[in-house]
């Protein structure tokens, strides 16, 4: 996450043979279009703060469950450990997933009916359909 000021001032932003900066508000604009395509939300509602993803929720989703089809594993139970850093999914793309993350991707796939997030005794889990 970052906020709009930070933007402004960090080194993907700064021209060193010129010392310019992208105006905030050309700033604004890149952010607008990252929120209209999925891919940042505002943090709060003043739009000071964002998060940017490098994937929507909905594309990690799909990433995950295209693993778990492939590998026969619907109707299986795996908890959140299993799914971000076991290893068994060393190698995919999600593996290392950061958890608020992958809680969004399972959140995207229990609403298309694929999956259901479960409490286990040890911490959250999700079934696959």
């Amino acid at each position: 996450s970052a906020t709009g000021r930070g933007a402004q001032d960090s080194l993907v932003n700064a021209d060193f043979d010129f010392q310019r900066k992208l105006p905030l508000e050309s700033i604004q604009v890149v952010l607008e279009e990252l929120r209209k395509n999925g891919n940042l939300e505002w943090l709060d509602k003043n739009k000071t703060s964002f998060l940017i993803m490098w994937r929507r929720p909905e594309e990690w989703g799909k990433l995950i469950y295209q693993w778990v089809s492939k590998n026969g594993l619907t109707n299986s139970v795996f908890t959140l450990y299993e799914l971000a850093s076991g290893d068994d999914t060393e190698g995919e793309e999600f593996h290392g997933l950061d958890e608020a993350m992958l809680l969004r991707a399972l959140q995207a796939l229990q609403q298309e009916h694929k999956a259901e997030i479960i409490t286990l005794d040890d911490g959250r889990g999700v079934k696959f359909f």
